[in-house]
């Protein structure tokens, strides 16, 4: 019997992980200290302690539980956040990671599934390989970079997502989430749309369960120490996104353009050759076009 570790199984993605992994027979613990986790994303066959990663506290998960995988999706993921507090972000997203591969190393754990970001990619020419050399241009970027760079030298055997824009249902509108989510959420409630520069951005936009599906059959997998792309190595820009949700919506304004975010990438498409090598028949869900897009309030999908 595996006993999985989902960290951050409260969480936007982590949720859907703990959710695939539940319904396809195997046994979940979750961590989770509800910071940015929602107590309603909780499945109830799960296992669940409300703890922080960085604490001394998480080895009575690893002693009690018998973990023999980790899906490690707990993190601070604002790039903003980052920015205005990198210590904070380095402590999370670094740190945690190193309390959780000090136990992975005491307790002979299997497997350590790592959820990292296009971030570390910066901004370089798409669509991107694993191959390309990272360049962050951001303090997330970088200590997700770093993050990785620790895995790989843990002795651990790991697998490492680079994720490229995730959408989907109990994803938050709220602060710094995905533009899908808040366009959406906006023209629901027919409140204004806007959008920062030309809308001509290029981004990889991939459903979070296609993430929990594919994420989990590969991390359960043989495949070890190997760092994919999950993405669908497709582009769309902003202002075609805008037009997809307006149907969808039946949404009558026009969007109010703002000038473009410092750091914005023009271009961001990752490469999923790698990944599609690992797993046949490979498909995507198209949501926000189809007129099945779940928002985020849809926590039940």
């Amino acid at each position: 019997m595996k006993n999985i570790l989902v960290t951050g199984g409260a969480g936007f993605i982590g949720s859907h992980v703990a959710d695939y992994l539940i319904n396809n027979g195997y046994r979940v613990v979750i961590i989770d200290n509800l910071t940015s986790g929602r107590e309603c994303n909780l499945n109830d066959k799960a296992i669940f302690y409300n703890h922080n990663i960085l604490s001394d506290s998480i080895e009575e998960v690893f002693k009690k539980e018998k973990i023999t995988h980790i899906f490690h999706f707990a993190a601070q993921i604002s790039v903003v956040k980052s920015v205005q507090d990198p210590i904070y972000d380095a402590k999370i997203n670094i740190l945690g990671t190193l309390n959780l591969l000090k136990y992975s190393k005491q307790y002979n754990i299997e497997k350590f599934i790592a959820a990292s970001s296009a971030a570390v990619y910066g901004d370089i020419p798409s669509p991107i390989k694993e191959t390309d050399r990272p360049y962050p241009i951001s303090q997330y970027g970088l200590s997700k970079l770093v993050m990785e760079k620790y895995i790989e030298m843990s002795g651990v055997n790991y697998l490492i997502f680079r994720f490229s824009n995730v959408y989907g249902p109990r994803q938050s509108a709220d602060g710094e989430a995905g533009v899908v989510t808040i366009f959406s959420e906006a023209m629901k409630n027919n409140k204004e749309v806007t959008i920062y520069g030309d809308g001509k951005q290029i981004r990889d936009f991939i459903y979070v369960e296609d993430i929990a599906k594919i994420a989990s059959k590969l991390g359960i997998s043989d495949i070890h120490n190997q760092i994919l792309n999950l993405s669908t190595s497709k582009g769309m820009s902003i202002n075609e996104l805008f037009e997809c949700l307006k149907n969808q919506y039946n949404y009558k304004k026009s969007p109010i353009y703002a000038p473009k975010k410092s750091g914005d990438i023009d271009v961001s498409i990752l490469d999923n050759g790698r990944l599609r090598e690992k797993t046949q028949n490979l498909c995507f869900t198209d949501n926000f076009c189809t007129g099945s897009f779940y928002t985020a309030g849809d926590n039940n999908g």
